[in-house]
Formats: structure tokens, C-alpha cells, sequence
């Protein structure tokens, strides 16, 4: 399903931003409604709505209203709802996306907002360039995370193996999954996820090799030999029994409850270190986090400090004066922060990290510690994803599941990655 949403329809949004913010304050005081939309599990949902329930104790008379979705659905139901003009006010938006977004006129830029309102001065400066497009501010970050593999300790030690370590590597991680798997300690239990389709994988194996997904200008930034070498290493793992079987596989939804590894399939999955908290939250045996494994022993890694999410404001909405006191809430008020936790990840705000520091339980200081020790494992922060990327990473994880199911070879799933990736972006 595409994701995209027309450019007429975007643009109509934006047209209508001008008399919508002149509309603002006004049309606030007659509704005092704020609509609030993100992507997570119920655990970020009941933490998000606490906060909401919190923001109204002191701030009479506001109403607040929240859906979430799981990702899979959450972009479709955005773009409709964008390109019906009926955004919801704050919008959890993604660093994948916000580039599409905003230069679609559906985001309100934030900068006039600054100090006044939203008070970010304490933020590391590298995550508020993260939120900008076009040098505008769109997005203010919700937490710091990085990729990672999410490891359940107690199925490596029940087939007496080593979990895996920072200098691991892909090789060695194969060996690793097809001798979990050949233990059968447990009922149809296999070494690790197939990740063939995870856009985040592979975006650090294509850093480790010097390369990247997409250039500064909105190109595509691999070649056909990078994408069919890691079309192939799967296909080994498959072939090993080292991952999971493409049918396991093919019902991940992008969500924590349907990950091979929380429904018992598979000792290792991948995730964002902002999610431990919700896999910790819905499987009994104590998990870790490790890096993504390196594709060589002296390979410097592919990880960068990203933002795990932001909030944005959205160009339609009738209260952007409310919306930017709620988002400056959300980050920056220490008892939200408290519920909130590292749920998404570790506050960017210095003041929060301290607040929280003090309160973390054993399995929130897991991503703390993680994310702070990455060490020669990190690098820059790419720039924004460029207008499309969100279909490249649909059409990634499409020719990754016709490689599994035999309907592709991996020489030609690399070729036709490229070319269908290409085709989008010159679309724009």
C-alpha cells in the first residue's frame, strides 16, 4: 500500500495554512481541542496519555483526544488525513518522512516559536538540525535512540552460546543462529529474525562498506552489487536455518507484539533502542541490547545517534499556540518526563536526562547504557531521508520477502531494488 499522498492534495492543504493560522487563536478559544496522533504499543500509548490527562490538570478547560496505530498503518491514516484537511494538531512524525512532509506545506514551521514557547536551549544542537528542512524547524525531537539487535539472554543460555558481542560479525552471527536453532531447545525456534527487509539493517551495512541510502541531494547513494551482496547473505542464513522461515517472517507488522522473537519464534530480533522498554514490557525472559553486528572484525559500524521521533505541528491546525505549549510540555515538564521514562527514547533535553537518570528501573537503563557506550560504533547523523523514502523502504522489504520465497535471486533483487528506488526519487 503506497503511503504517499498527491502533491495537489498537499498543496491544498498548505494553501489553506495561511488563513488557517490566521483563523489560530480565535477558533482555539472557541474549541479548545487538541488532537494528537502517534505510532506505538498500548505501553506508549498509556504513558502518552498520562501525560495529556497531566497537561490538562494545569491547563483548565483544554481537551485532548489521541488515536495511535501500529506503523504499518499509521502513514496511511496520516496522508488521508492530511490530504482530507483533518490533521490532527500534534503529529508524531518520523525522520524518514518529515522532509516529505514539510516541503508538502503540511507541517507548521516552529522557529518564530523559539524561545517563547518552546524552550529547547538545553537540547543537543545536532538533534535540533535533525528537525529542520530547507532551514526551517518542523520537528522537535522526542527522545535520542539508535538501531539495535534485541537479544533474549535466556534462549543463548539454554543452548549454551555466548551472546553475541560489539566485535561480532555477520558471519559469525549466521554460525551463531543456525547453532541456536539446531539446538531445538525450544518448539519451532530459530537464531534471529530475517532482516533482509529492515531498512535500518541495512542502511549500516551499506554505512560500513563507506556507502549510504541516500546522497545529500536526494539521490540514491548504493549500487545493484551492494543491495544483491545483502540479498545473498540472507539467503545463506535462510539456507543455514539460521533466521526464521520467510512465512514466520511475513507476519511482522512493524510492531513489538508481532516480532518473531516476542511471539517465541526467534532468540534475536531488530529494533530501536527507544523499544526495549515495550519488548522487556511483553516477554518474560530478560532481553539485552547489542550493536548490529560488522560485516568485518575491524569495521568501524554503521550507527548514528538519531532522534527516535518528533512531535510536529500541523499547518492545518486551528490552535498552533496550544499545540507548541503541549509539545513544550511533553519535553520539557519534569514530571512528564518522569512518565514518559525512555520509552522513546533518552530525553534530549539535559534537564530531563537528570530528572530521569534518577528514576530509571534496571530496564530502562538498558537503552541509557547502550546508546551512551556505542563508542567507535557511531557515526554522523545522515541527513534527512529525501521526498519517497518511505516507498523505498516498502519496496525494501517487498523484494526482500520475494527473495525469501524463492520469487527472486539475489543478483536480481539488487538490480531491481536500485532501479524501482531510483524511478521514485526522480519522481520527487
Amino acid at each position: 500500500m503506497s503511503f504517499r499522498v498527491s502533491r495537489r492534495n498537499f498543496m491544498a492543504g498548505g494553501a489553506t495554512l495561511l488563513s488557517l493560522s490566521a483563523l489560530g487563536n480565535s477558533a482555539f478559544a472557541q474549541e479548545n481541542r487538541l488532537r494528537l496522533i502517534w505510532w506505538g504499543s498500548q505501553p506508549r500509548a498509556d504513558r502518552t496519555n498520562k501525560v495529556s490527562d497531566l497537561f490538562k490538570t494545569k491547563n483548565s478547560g483544554v481537551a485532548i483526544t489521541g488515536e495511535f496505530l501500529g506503523w504499518a498503518d499509521y502513514w496511511p491514516r496520516l496522508a488521508t488525513q492530511v490530504a482530507g484537511r483533518n490533521a490532527p494538531d500534534v503529529i508524531q512524525m518520523d525522520y524518514r518522512y518529515i522532509v516529505e512532509y514539510a516541503r508538502r506545506g503540511a507541517l507548521a514551521p516552529l522557529e518564530s516559536y523559539m524561545p517563547s514557547k518552546l524552550q529547547l536551549d538545553d537540547f543537543d544542537p545536532a538533534q535540533i538540525e535533525g528537525g529542520k528542512v530547507d532551514g526551517h524547524f518542523y520537528g522537535v525531537s522526542l527522545g535520542a535512540n539508535s538501531a539495535a539487535t534485541v537479544i533474549n539472554t535466556v534462549a543463548f543460555k539454554e543452548a549454551g552460546i555466548d551472546v553475541p558481542t560489539n566485535k561480532t560479525t555477520w558471519e559469525e552471527f549466521g554460525k551463531i543462529g543456525a547453532e541456536i536453532t539446531k539446538a531445538g531447545k525450544r518448539k519451532g525456534y530459530f537464531g534471529f529474525a530475517d532482516g533482509s527487509g529492515g531498512e535500518p539493517l541495512f542502511e549500516n551495512y551499506l554505512r560500513q562498506r563507506g556507502k549510504a541510502l541516500y546522497t545529500t541531494d536526494s539521490k540514491i547513494a548504493f549500487g545493484a552489487e551492494d543491495a544483491s551482496e545483502w540479498f545473498d547473505m540472507w539467503a545463506k542464513f535462510r539456507e543455514a536455518g539460521a533466521c526464521v522461515t520467510p512465512d514466520i517472517q511475513a507476519l511482522y507488522k512493524d510492531t513489538i507484539d508481532t516480532s518473531p522473537l516476542t511471539v517465541g519464534k526467534a532468540a534475536c530480533d531488530y529494533a530501536h533502542s527507544n523499544q526495549f522498554v515495550g519488548y522487556q514490557a511483553m516477554v518474560k525472559d530478560k532481553l539485552m541490547l547489542s550493536n548490529y553486528m560488522r560485516i568485518k572484525p575491524d569495521s568501524k559500524g554503521g550507527h548514528y545517534r538519531k532522534p527516535s521521533m518528533f512531535f510536529s505541528v500541523s499547518a492545518q491546525s486551528k490552535a498552533i499556540d496550544q499545540a507548541v505549549d503541549y509539545v513544550n510540555f511533553f519535553v520539557k515538564n519534569p514530571d512528564a518526563a518522569k512518565i514518559l521514562d525512555v520509552e522513546r527514547g533518552i530525553p534530549e533535553s539535559k534537564a530531563m536526562r537528570d530528572v530521569v537518570a534518577g528514576t530509571l528501573d534496571e530496564t530502562g537503563k538498558v537503552p541509557l547504557e547502550y546508546v551512551s557506550g556505542l563508542g567507535d560504533l557511531a557515526g554522523p547523523l545522515p541527513p534527512p531521508p529525501p521526498t519517497g523514502a518511505g516507498e523505498g523502504q516498502v519496496v525494501l522489504r517487498t523484494i526482500s520477502e520475494q527473495v525469501a520465497f524463492g520469487q527472486l535471486t539475489p543478483a536480481d533483487a539488487g538490480k531491481q531494488l536500485v532501479d524501482e528506488i531510483t524511478r521514485i526519487l526522480a519522481r520527487g
